[in-house]
């Protein structure tokens, strides 16, 4: 509640009536959150428009189309029913960058008992029966005129979350064959055992049904992994590829490079090269990718894990969006998924977690000299060879380490050493 209240008084300006639009994911605590920052933005004088269960990026189409000052997704997108978070988007359907967050967080720590509407200018709070119903239109208008996915049978999995109705639908009209799983939420099994994270049962399924591509979504709905007819997973690194050469063919790639995070498989970068586009990296998160995109003209975008930001078509990660893209090319192509969507060899990658004791800095640890030390000798065997990573989690207690390079042996003993240093300093 005091979240929906900081939010609305910054992002309240003048007399004028303001509105918030607010999403959410299958979870059970969605029920609390909900009502809770509906609330908050109601004391602060604002209208309420509740979409009820609906992906982030419909979220922030709905916030543009609708002419809301705030967007709220209520997800922890990936992560178990256990959790749950809050995504802010400002009235241009982008997420909120991290000096608004703060300046939020701010005002959640002051009292704002005299910031409170008035008795008469308290706000009001509807719900939209067909927001549902305007995404799925709003996704459809990104795929080519022409086009159809007649004779595609695909295997989708919607995480029990919040694409369950959305999804299997846009393909369908469209013309495919779908075979929906993942379709029934209970509020306790989004992202268990299924959707993005665990392809395993999508795989299976695809192999099981003879069809010609499969495709698992999150929670949230803003990522997509594939497998192709063989049940093989095809990440978001091969997506970037197929994406960035189809653009730069037909001249709607913008900004001369493609946007990255730190994460993607160096085989990504050097296919880029060939065709003469650099791969710009950022910090993990797809909010830091759109950043650098808006502020070099980019229009292309996202993350290994499955991001696909198209500037031309959404302001976030949209994996509904981005599988359209991926299916036009396929059928374009007339050639099966095993080839259309595996442009490039990714070079081995290994990405292991050291999790933390409850209250243990990963800042302390990884300034230990031991851990230092192991860094350093790891950076130096795979100069010129591969490289190393070594980030903590923002969300848990966790220090990541991943190496890749053209050697799978030395790569895991590179992260193995790296490994040990770090236990052997958090113990």
């Amino acid at each position: 509640m005091r979240l929906g209240m900081a939010a609305g008084r910054h992002f309240t300006q003048g007399d004028r009536r303001h509105t918030v639009v607010i999403g959410k994911d299958t979870r059970l605590s969605g029920y609390m959150l909900e009502p809770a920052l509906t609330a908050g933005f109601v004391s602060m004088g604002m209208d309420v428009i509740l979409v009820g269960p609906i992906p982030t990026p419909g979220v922030a189409m709905l916030t543009r189309s609708m002419r809301c000052d705030i967007g709220v997704m209520i997800s922890a997108s990936h992560n178990p029913y256990e959790d749950n978070g809050i995504k802010l988007f400002g009235p241009d359907g982008y997420k909120l960058s991290d000096e608004i967050e703060i300046e939020i967080e701010r005002l959640m720590s002051e009292g704002m008992d005299g910031a409170r509407a008035p008795s008469e200018r308290l706000g009001r709070a509807k719900r939209l029966d067909d927001a549902q119903g305007r995404y799925i239109e709003y996704a459809k208008s990104t795929f080519p005129r022409g086009l159809r996915l007649d004779g595609l049978k695909i295997v989708v999995d919607c995480a029990n979350g919040a694409a369950y109705k959305v999804a299997p639908t846009v393909f369908w009209e469209l013309g495919a064959e779908v075979i929906s799983i993942g379709v029934t939420p209970d509020g306790f099994n989004i992202n268990k055992s299924c959707g993005s994270l665990h392809p395993d049962q999508l795989c299976g399924l695809v192999k099981e049904h003879g069809a010609h591509i499969g495709l698992a979504l999150d929670g949230d709905a803003d990522r997509v992994m594939f497998c192709d007819e063989h049940g093989k997973v095809i990440d978001g690194d091969q997506v970037l590829a197929l994406i960035a050469a189809h653009w730069q063919k037909t001249q709607q790639l913008e900004g001369g490079a493609v946007v990255a995070t730190v994460m993607s498989n160096l085989g990504l970068e050097r296919y880029l090269k060939k065709l003469n586009l650099p791969l710009v990296r950022t910090k993990v998160g797809d909010r830091y990718v759109v950043e650098y995109m808006r502020q070099s003209g980019c229009n292309l975008g996202g993350e290994q894990s499955g991001h696909i930001i198209m500037g031309q078509h959404a302001t976030t990660g949209d994996g509904v969006i981005a599988a359209l893209q991926v299916l036009a090319a396929l059928v374009s192509a007339g050639r099966p998924a095993s080839e259309t969507l595996r442009l490039f060899e990714p070079v081995p990658q290994l990405l292991k977690n050291v999790r933390l004791a409850q209250g243990a800095s990963a800042e302390t640890v990884l300034q230990r000299e031991a851990v230092r030390q192991a860094i350093e000798a790891s950076e130096q065997r795979l100069n010129g060879r591969g490289r190393l990573l070594i980030r903590k989690s923002g969300t848990e207690p966790l220090i990541r380490v991943m190496a890749e390079g053209d050697d799978a042996g030395e790569v895991t003993s590179v992260v193995d050493h790296v490994i040990d240093a770090i236990k052997q300093a958090a113990a």
